[in-house]
C-alpha cells in the first residue's frame, strides 16, 4: 500500500500506541470491575456466591461471538469503518449498564459491550497483519501487548479509586468516557490500512471458504487451539480473584496491588519476547515457555496437594505462570496469522472466535468451580498446559524448535518509522 493511500499516515510507534489502546479498552471493562464485584453482588442480591464471576463472564462470551462478526465486515468495508461503528456500540452500552436496573439487564448490556468490543482485537490483530509478518508481526505484537498489559496493572486500581468517591455505576461511566477517546483518535488519526484492491465482497461461499481454509491449516489451527487454552487459566484466575483473595486468603485489602503484580508479570514476558524474538523465532521462545509454563503448573499443582500453599508462594508462582503466558500469546497468534494476507481480516476473526470461546467456556467452568481453595485453578492451569503442548506438538508434526524464515516486514507506514 501507497503512502498515498493514507490520508492520515502516522508512524510505527503510534501504530503501537492506538493497537494496544483499542485492545485494553477490552482489559479495561473486565479489570476495573474486579474491586466491584463484591458491592455489585449486594446490590443485586445475588445468591449465588459465584454468581458475580458473569459480570466478567458475561463480557468474554460476548468477546468470543462478536469476534466472528467483525473480519468479513473488514475485509469488505475496510478496517476503519468498522472500527468507529464498534467503538460507538460499546461507548453506548457502557452507559447502560451504569443505569441497568436489574441484574439480567446488566449482564445483557455487558453481553453487547463486549460484543462490540471484539471488534478491537481482531481488526487491531488485522491492521499489524497487514503492515508486517512472521517474527516481525510477532516482535510487533508483542511491543503491543508489553504496552496493553499497563491496564490490568492500573485498571483495578482505577476501579477502587472510584469506588472511594462514587457508587459501582460509576465506573461505566468511566468506561464509556475512554471509549469515546479512543473513537475520537482512531476518526482523526488512523489512515486505512487495508488495500482497496484486497478488499473481498461478502457472501457466504467466500466467507465459509475462508473459514474452511483456516480450520483446515494444520499449524494455524494447532496454535490457535493452544493460544485458547493458554488463555483459559488466565480469564478464571480473573473471574475469581477477587474471591481468592477476599475468601480464601483474606487479603481483600491488597487485592489490586497483589493483581498488579501478576499483570506486571505478564508484561514483563511481552517485553523480554519482543526483545528476543527476532533473534530466536516465534516458535523457539513459545514453545520453550510453554515448557516452563507445565513445569511452573507441575510445582504449584504439587504445593497446593501437600497442603503448603501460602499467600507469597500463591503469588510468586502464579506471577511465574502469568509471564510464560506473556511469552505464548502474541507467538502463537502471528504464527497463526502468517498463512494468510488477503484474507487477514477474516483469518483473525474466525481465530480470535475460537480462541476466545474456548479461553471463555474452559476459563468460565474452571472460575464457577471455585470452593474456596486455589485448587481448582491450580489444576486448571496444570491441564490447560498439557493439552496446549499436544496441540502444539500435532500442529508442528511433532518438530520442535524449528526456526521458519519469513519476510521481516512490508513498507513502512510513513517516513517518519
Amino acid at each position: 500500500m501507497s503512502n498515498k493511500s493514507l490520508p492520515f499516515p502516522i508512524g510505527r510507534l503510534e501504530l503501537i500506541f492506538m493497537m494496544a489502546s483499542l485492545m485494553s479498552l477490552n482489559a479495561l471493562a473486565i479489570d476495573i470491575m474486579l474491586p466491584a464485584l463484591g458491592l455489585i453482588s449486594d446490590d443485586f442480591g445475588l445468591t449465588g456466591e459465584n454468581d458475580r464471576q458473569w459480570i466478567v463472564t458475561s463480557y468474554i462470551y460476548g468477546m468470543a461471538i462478536g469476534s466472528i462478526l467483525y473480519g468479513s465486515l473488514a475485509d469488505r468495508y475496510g478496517r476503519k469503518p468498522v472500527l468507529l461503528v464498534t467503538i460507538a456500540i460499546y461507548v453506548g452500552f457502557g452507559v447502560l449498564c451504569a443505569f441497568s436496573e436489574n441484574y439480567d439487564l446488566l449482564l445483557g448490556a455487558r453481553f453487547v459491550q463486549g460484543l462490540a468490543a471484539s471488534a478491537m482485537g481482531v481488526l487491531a490483530n488485522s491492521i499489524i497483519r497487514d503492515r508486517y509478518e512472521g517474527d516481525a508481526m510477532a516482535r510487533t505484537m508483542s511491543t503491543i501487548m508489553m504496552v496493553f498489559m499497563v491496564v490490568p496493572v492500573m485498571a483495578p486500581m482505577l476501579g477502587q479509586l472510584v469506588l472511594v468517591f462514587a457508587p459501582w455505576q460509576v465506573i461505566f461511566i468511566v468506561l464509556s468516557a475512554f471509549g469515546a477517546l479512543a473513537l475520537i483518535w482512531v476518526l482523526i488519526r488512523l489512515p486505512e490500512t487495508l488495500n482497496p484492491e484486497d478488499k473481498t465482497p461478502i457472501n457466504m461461499s467466500s466467507v465459509t471458504s475462508a473459514w474452511i481454509g483456516v480450520t483446515l491449516h494444520r499449524n494455524a489451527v494447532g496454535h490457535v487451539l493452544a493460544s485458547g487454552l493458554m488463555m483459559a487459566p488466565l480469564f478464571a484466575f480473573i473471574a475469581s480473584a477477587q474471591q481468592i483473595f477476599s475468601d480464601t486468603f483474606d487479603a481483600a485489602d491488597i487485592f489490586v496491588f497483589i493483581f498488579a503484580v501478576n499483570a506486571m508479570a505478564m508484561a514483563f514476558g511481552n517485553f523480554i519476547n519482543s526483545r528476543i524474538v527476532m533473534r530466536f523465532g516465534a516458535r523457539r521462545v513459545s514453545q520453550a515457555a510453554l515448557l516452563f509454563f507445565i513445569f511452573i503448573a507441575i510445582i504449584h499443582l504439587g504445593i497446593s496437594l501437600a497442603g503448603w500453599l501460602s499467600l507469597p508462594v500463591f503469588v510468586i508462582l502464579l506471577a511465574a505462570s502469568m509471564s510464560m503466558v506473556g511469552f505464548t500469546g502474541a507467538n502463537f497468534s502471528s504464527i497463526a496469522m502468517q498463512p494468510f494476507g488477503k484474507t487477514a481480516g477474516v483469518a483473525s476473526s474466525f481465530q480470535n472466535f475460537t480462541r476466545t470461546l474456548i479461553s471463555a467456556a474452559i476459563g468460565g467452568a474452571i472460575g464457577l468451580q471455585f470452593d474456596g481453595t486455589t485448587l481448582p485453578l491450580v489444576i486448571g492451569f496444570f491441564f490447560c498446559g498439557i493439552a496446549s503442548f499436544l496441540f502444539i506438538l500435532w500442529a508442528e508434526q511433532g518438530v520442535l524448535f524449528r526456526r521458519v524464515q519469513t519476510v521481516v516486514t512490508k513498507e513502512p507506514l510513513s517516513p517518519k518509522e
